[in-house]
């Protein structure tokens, strides 16, 4: 008997019986309804036991790229909800952005007969796509699109054009970009794409100047005082993330730089630290959250039917663009201050 058949029995929910397993807050109605069945059923929550029925638990694994990451603990957070309220346990596992351990944990996981797991993805490597379309084991990739496989992911490439798009619009024309690694196709290669469009779209040079930054504050300072090196009149600089943008207007200030008077700058996230500091920087707002519940939902689908018998969904989230102080007219251009993303 599984916690799930258990908590039908009693007319209670998987979460009710997991509280009630590991001493947590539960009505004494609906402990003492649990007791019952229990004592009646002689079921044991043993995790090794039911493995071996099952061939699964009630653990999913969560396998993010870090800790220290508003995006990873908002997706987190909307997956491990999610999941717990069906009874669910999550084990976490950090691979350090390093695509070797990503693949690693999977393979552990596996091995351990865990009933799914969901996987921030980062790098698609041909090992990592082998073993994803291989395994048996129910995966849901969140924050990548990944071809043939049930993923849940942003707009990077539509949120990057409406801030190019809106960059232009204020009259900035001598544009630059901090951008990832390319082997990171949402935040690397579909937001690049995205300025790049922009401004193709509004008729001027695709091949603007760029350069590839870490996903920290300090690569987004570095990329920011190579781009001054090259292009010391640049009036705008888009950043692929909150973090480079912090970075940059950083480098920006010890050149010297006015913002956003001289120097427009936007990021892309929506960190909380986006309106804490000066100028408050304009941004591209991610539903994390969202998208952890999503794929949460997603791999419970999958868990549920048998191996090729759910469809592959790819599920695609939106954005809002947040305008803040960080981008404003260029001084004596023709710009209406109303400027649309």
């Amino acid at each position: 008997m599984t916690m799930k058949e258990l908590a039908k029995l009693a007319g209670v929910s998987p979460a009710a019986v997991s509280r009630y397993l590991n001493g947590g807050s539960l009505s004494e109605e609906k402990r003492e309804i649990i007791r019952s069945v229990i004592e009646k059923t002689g079921y044991q929550p043993d995790p090794a036991a039911q493995m071996l029925r099952t061939r699964s638990t009630d653990i999913v694994g969560l396998i993010v790229p870090k800790l220290d990451s508003e995006s990873v603990s908002r997706l987190a957070a909307g997956a491990s909800e999610v999941l717990a309220a069906e009874g669910y346990f999550c084990q976490l596992a950090v691979s350090l952005n390093d695509p070797a351990r990503e693949l690693a944990f999977l393979q552990l996981l596996q091995s351990r007969s865990v009933a799914g797991v969901i996987l921030m993805g980062t790098v698609l490597t041909p090992a990592l796509e082998r073993f994803l379309h291989a395994t048996p084991m129910p995966v849901v990739v969140a924050g990548q699109s990944y071809p043939g496989l049930p993923c849940v992911y942003h707009d990077d490439y539509g949120a990057a054009l409406a801030l190019t798009r809106l960059v232009l619009a204020s009259g900035r024309r001598s544009l630059t970009y901090i951008g990832a690694t390319e082997q990171d196709l949402a935040a690397g290669r579909a937001r690049r794409q995205g300025v790049q469009d922009g401004l193709r779209e509004a008729g001027l040079d695709p091949e603007l100047p760029m350069e590839i930054s870490s996903f920290e504050v300090e690569g987004g300072q570095a990329a920011m005082e190579r781009l001054l090196a090259r292009v010391p009149t640049l009036d705008a600089v888009l950043c692929a993330t909150d973090r480079m943008a912090f970075g940059a207007m950083t480098a920006l200030r010890r050149a010297g730089k006015r913002l956003p008077e001289q120097v427009s700058v936007t990021g892309m996230g929506d960190s909380w630290a986006c309106e804490q500091i000066e100028p408050n920087l304009t941004t591209a707002h991610f539903y994390y959250k969202t998208c952890g519940e999503t794929a949460a939902r997603l791999l419970i689908e999958r868990m549920g039917e048998r191996r090729g018998a759910a469809p592959v969904r790819q599920t695609m989230l939106g954005y809002t663009i947040r305008q803040r102080d960080s981008v404003s007219p260029k001084k004596g251009c023709a710009c209406d201050e109303g400027m649309d993303p």
